[in-house]
């Protein structure tokens, strides 16, 4: 899939929180906004659904920050 900055976008917002009196993230909801050539987007979808196996930042940080995933695909 190409990954060109014309083809990808993402919306990230972070959760602060003070759950121990300690500000840290304790979520990040990512959107993303894809572009495929037509005929690939379920690729993309499957693609999607699991990239953050692979993801060094989620990775990283699993299991100390929620991390959620969703997306548009739009093909072209």
């Amino acid at each position: 899939m190409p990954t060109s900055p014309d083809k990808v976008k993402a919306d990230v917002q972070g959760t602060i929180e003070a759950p121990e009196g300690v500000l840290k993230i304790t979520k990040i909801d990512c959107h993303y906004h894809v572009k495929v050539p037509a005929g690939k987007e379920e690729a993309a979808e499957r693609a999607l659904k699991v990239f953050d196996r692979g993801c060094p930042v989620a990775q990283t940080l699993k299991g100390a920050v929620e991390i959620v995933h969703s997306w548009e695909i739009e093909s072209y």
